[in-house]
C-alpha cells in the first residue's frame, strides 16, 4: 500500500514537472518571438476562425432541423423513412448535415443524392435525384 502511494506521488510529481517545463518553454518562446510565438502553439492562426466563430451553433440548429424533419409528417420525410433500411435516422441526419454545409448548390444536391443512395434501398437514380432535390429545397 505504501509502495503504491509512493508510485502515485512520483507519477503526480512527474506530471507536474512536465507541465511546469512546458509553461517555461512557452514563456521563453514569448520572450524570444513576441506575439509571433502564437504561431508555434496555435494551429491555423491566420485562418478564418474568427469569421466562422459561432458556426457550431448554426450547425447544431441545422442538425436539429434535420432530425425534426426526418421524423415529421412531410411527404419527403415519409418517403425517406419508407426506404431507410438499416441506417438510423440519427446517422442519416449526421450525413445529411455534412452535405448541406457544402456551399455550391449542385454539389450539395449531388452529395445528398449519394448519401441517400447509400442509405436508402430500392430506388433508381431518377427517384434519388428527385428526392435529393426535394429534400434540399425543404431544408434550405
Amino acid at each position: 500500500m505504501v509502495n503504491q502511494q509512493q508510485t502515485n506521488n512520483s507519477a503526480q510529481l512527474e506530471d507536474l514537472t512536465e507541465a511546469l517545463a512546458a509553461a517555461r518553454r512557452m514563456q521563453q518562446d514569448w520572450l524570444n518571438y513576441g506575439l509571433n510565438f502564437v504561431h508555434i502553439y496555435v494551429e491555423d492562426v491566420e485562418g478564418d476562425w474568427l469569421e466562422t466563430w459561432g458556426d457550431d451553433e448554426i450547425s447544431n440548429s441545422l442538425f436539429d432541423a434535420l432530425k425534426d424533419f426526418l421524423v415529421s409528417d412531410d411527404d419527403v420525410a415519409i418517403k425517406i423513412r419508407k426506404y431507410i433500411g438499416d441506417t438510423s435516422l440519427f446517422d442519416l441526419a449526421v450525413n445529411l448535415e455534412e452535405c448541406l454545409r457544402i456551399s455550391r448548390e449542385h454539389d450539395k444536391t449531388s452529395a445528398v443524392k449519394n448519401v441517400l443512395a447509400n442509405d436508402l434501398d430500392l430506388m433508381d437514380d431518377l427517384e434519388l435525384l428527385d428526392l435529393a432535390n426535394n429534400l434540399v429545397d425543404k431544408l434550405l
